[in-house]
């Protein structure tokens, strides 16, 4: 029987496959993902080099054909013209045919000119690893001659591994199930906090928040395998960053709103919404669950506890149901009301046309009318917005 140059007991040839679909994951991430298609680092050409030849060996895929297809993603989530959104085509469609969503995009010339630009454009870019086939069928050569026979199987392994996990699991789950640490104008969601199987793609909330951040971990429980790997290659010289997510910074002195506050908001607004849910909404609900009684119990604290993030959720996710329920959720409390039109027009703020002093003008005007209504958690928060300043460095 042929037998390859490598001979490994069962467990060998899993670690073999787990290692090498793992450098898969790691080229996708840091330099498709965040180096080529949203320019959130930069890389040595010999470590950039090195993922375009490995991806050519596994996938097959083209950088300029997945970068574009990714930034479309971007500017048309959860659209008819989104490549992939499971909120359009369904979860099961996204899941189980990801690989033919990617395939059928990449035959989109238009796609591909208008958000391919900035990718490779050099002789064995277009001579060489746009020949896909060529790359897969030497890494089958390649797995046969190693580990024999069950080469084939290793290889089959690594040519599924992204379609699923990437084309599959990430943007269908990513957009379907999980937490969310922000409230984006899409479905995207934390599929769990610890980015480690998929590179951290895993924290698919965070980076639909913060897009350009090289680091998709947020919260300290959370863990991005792929950050990890940059500051390694920064370490050694290798990789640059050039972006994170930012980090909101409060000056409890301020007492008035300026253009830097402005910036600030506008800069942290994902970050002002989380704010605005643990320090707005959650305290009022929970002095409406304490007045019930004596109101003849017209709120439960179980149906509260279920529907209260749905006072922060962007209304372009809510599907019918949602916002049934929403209506019915304020129709029940005037306060409640109240906490929900002030987080309207707080988004109508930062999303409106206009110059720095238009802006510093609605949020003063924002503050000064959210602390009439004597809500307490929103007069504290008032007070707090107008504490929001950009870091030192940025200042």
């Amino acid at each position: 029987m042929l037998q390859g140059l490598i001979q490994l007991p069962l467990w060998g040839y899993i670690v073999v496959v787990l290692v090498l679909t793992h450098i898969t994951i790691a080229s996708v991430t840091i330099f498709l993902h965040r180096h080529q298609a949203h320019r959130a680092l930069e890389l040595h050409p010999v470590v950039s080099h090195f993922f375009r030849f490995w991806l050519w060996l596994t996938t097959g895929m083209e950088t300029k054909v997945w970068t574009a297809i990714h930034r479309k993603h971007h500017a048309r989530c959860e659209t008819e013209e989104d490549p992939h959104s499971p909120q359009i085509l369904g979860l099961k469609k996204v899941l189980l045919e990801g690989a033919e969503l990617y395939r059928q995009e990449a035959k989109n010339t238009e796609t591909i000119e208008k958000y391919g630009f900035g990718t490779p454009d050099d002789w064995v870019e277009r001579h060489v690893y746009s020949r896909s086939r060529l790359g897969i069928q030497l890494m089958f050569v390649i797995n046969l001659v190693l580990f024999g026979p069950i080469g084939i199987t290793i290889w089959a392994v690594q040519m599924i591994w992204i379609p699923f996990w990437a084309a599959g699991v990430v943007n269908g789950v990513g957009h379907y199930w999980g937490y969310r640490n922000y409230e984006t104008e899409d479905a995207a969601k934390n599929i769990v906090p610890w980015g480690i199987l998929i590179g951290g793609e895993e924290l698919h909330n965070n980076h639909h928040a913060f897009p350009s951040s090289a680091k998709l971990s947020s919260k300290p429980w959370e863990f991005d395998i792929g950050w990890l790997y940059i500051q390694i290659l920064q370490g050694v010289g290798l990789a640059k960053v050039k972006r994170v997510a930012p980090h909101p910074v409060i000056d409890h002195s301020k007492t008035r709103i300026d253009v830097e506050t402005a910036r600030a908001v506008l800069i942290n607004r994902f970050h002002v919404l989380a704010q605005y849910y643990r320090d707005v909404v959650k305290p009022t609900v929970r002095e409406e669950v304490e007045a019930a009684p004596s109101r003849g119990g017209e709120i439960s604290w179980k149906r509260l506890r279920r529907m209260r993030k749905l006072l922060v959720r962007d209304e372009h996710v809510l599907d019918e149901q949602a916002r049934w329920r929403l209506s019915q959720l304020l129709e029940t409390s005037g306060k409640l009301r109240v906490v929900y039109d002030f987080k309207v027009s707080l988004q109508a703020i930062w999303q409106r046309p206009g110059g720095p002093g238009e802006l510093v003008q609605a949020l003063q005007d924002w503050c000064r009318q959210a602390e009439a209504t004597g809500i307490r958690g929103l007069c504290e928060f008032a007070r707090q917005l107008r504490g929001y300043s950009l870091p030192t460095a940025a200042a």
